[in-house]
């Protein structure tokens, strides 16, 4: 089975047909994915560099999310792939489209990919693995490649997902137009981060050339919004950039499961809100007293930052698992800005901005070089003396 999904940054012929499948007064969400996977898929052997930038052992020491249930509002998760079969939970499952369902059918396969990065349990033959593989995933299946999902819906799902007892709740999705002031979804996220529940949202794919824009729910106020990063920890150039993007996660050739079995690679935000949305389970399983915005200030304080504060192209920075974690003596509110950084006054150039290397890359890239030449060139000098005189010894003793 092939199946392909909508993009954010799909050409917009394609996002003008989800708003005339929505009711009137409703507007449509979009999967914020992209990319074609045939299911099922063979396994993918290696460790994805997703997971290869974090010591999980370190990451696992205190834990791998048990007890945590993290809802995930999309296209339903396939449970019929081996690594998620013991993830999700049907009893608390939904299917807002097809009202026999329990969120298990994923026609599309993006619902299955988000779940597996936050939970699919370890496998033989690959070496991918989710970030909290000891989570449980809630199924809420709210849309579909045709674009039955609406703000209605999703106002819906978000209010399911809090009733079925989710820690965090994952929207890898949002509307394929700008949103008017919806009093329903709005206050649907509202009552979910009232109920003390991570949001946490994809912030979009229309960042091409770092434009500023805004999308919703990422936008909602506490909800904690992801955008996307790449193997150089620079923001992917399609990743939606504005003032409400709270951290950024690897979304680039992200390798997850697919329905039926195996996994494949895909690019977008949808896949970089999972990552976070994961961190957040093990944040919540460590410190069960912590409340939902001490998790999102966890997050964002522990971020690996190229700014001293947040910018509105990684947030506070790009998401570390680990130091998330680990450096965790008490709870926060709020994310501060880096003091020490700030002492100095330097701010290094926000990597969205950049096609290649930053000036102070460079710098450095050039001292390196002029070092690395110095070096071989009084080691070239030292060992020319010492041949020169080695030569004169072996003339003296004949």
């Amino acid at each position: 089975m092939r199946a392909r999904r909508l993009a954010l940054a799909a050409p917009a012929a394609a996002l003008l047909l989800l708003p005339c499948a929505a009711p009137v007064g409703h507007a449509a969400t979009v999967l914020d994915g992209d990319g074609e996977c045939t299911y099922p898929a063979p396994q993918i052997k290696g460790t994805p560099w997703s997971l290869q930038r974090v010591l999980l052992d370190q990451l696992w020491q205190y834990g791998r999310g048990e007890g945590v249930k993290v809802a995930v509002i999309d296209t339903g998760v396939d449970n019929r792939n081996p690594q998620l079969r013991q993830a999700v939970d049907t009893r608390d499952g939904e299917d807002l489209i097809d009202p026999k369902g329990d969120g298990t059918d994923d026609t599309v396969g993006h619902g299955t990919e988000v779940a597996g990065i936050i939970a699919a349990r370890p496998a033989s033959g690959t070496g991918f693995v989710g970030i909290a593989p000891q989570a449980t995933i809630i199924p809420i299946r709210q849309n579909d490649d045709q674009g039955h999902g609406d703000t209605k819906t999703l106002a819906k799902a978000v209010d399911d997902a809090v009733r079925d007892g989710a820690r965090v709740i994952n929207i890898s999705q949002d509307v394929a137009n700008p949103l008017t002031p919806d009093p329903v979804l709005g206050a649907a996220v509202r009552h979910a981060l009232d109920s003390d529940v991570v949001v946490v949202a994809a912030a979009g794919n229309d960042g091409s050339g770092g434009k500023l824009n805004t999308t919703y729910p990422a936008a909602y106020p506490g909800v904690l919004a992801v955008g996307a990063s790449d193997r150089d920890d620079e923001r992917a150039d399609f990743s939606q950039a504005g003032s409400f993007v709270g951290v950024a996660a690897p979304g680039v050739d992200m390798v997850s499961t697919v329905p039926l079995g195996g996994q494949c690679a895909d690019n977008g935000t949808s896949f970089s809100a999972p990552y976070v949305a994961a961190v957040a389970a093990l944040v919540r399983a460590k410190h069960p007293g912590w409340t939902a915005g001490q998790v999102v200030a966890q997050i964002e304080q522990t971020a690996d930052r190229v700014d001293p504060g947040r910018n509105d192209f990684i947030g506070w920075g790009v998401v570390d698992p680990v130091r998330a974690l680990t450096d965790d003596a008490r709870p926060i509110d709020h994310p501060v800005p880096d003091q020490r950084s700030a002492a100095t006054g330097e701010r290094v150039r926000p990597a969205a901005l950049t096609l290649g290397e930053t000036p102070q890359q460079r710098a450095e890239r050039t001292a390196t070089y002029a070092l690395g030449a110095a070096v071989v060139l009084v080691a070239a000098i030292a060992g020319g003396t010492v041949v020169v005189r080695d030569a004169r010894r072996r003339r003296t003793s004949r």
